[in-house]
């Protein structure tokens, strides 16, 4: 599963949907949410991958303190 925060929204979106497997690189995986979302890839440069020990990935937008 990858769970995604894109412009204020959460989304639970299938490894099959996407066509995601657990080697894919961080970059490749933001291209394909780019295509899913139907974005220019670059909207999801600043966000943070987080691969949880369940296979389940989060995408987010990197946290910004201070």
């Amino acid at each position: 599963m990858v769970h995604v925060r894109f412009e204020g929204r959460s989304y639970d979106i299938s490894d099959r949907e996407l066509g995601v497997v657990s080697s894919l690189s961080d970059t490749a995986l933001k291209e394909r949410l780019a295509q899913y979302f139907d974005v220019s890839k670059n909207r999801f440069n600043s966000y943070v991958v987080d691969r949880r020990p369940s296979g389940d990935l989060i995408v987010r937008p990197e946290a910004v303190y201070g």
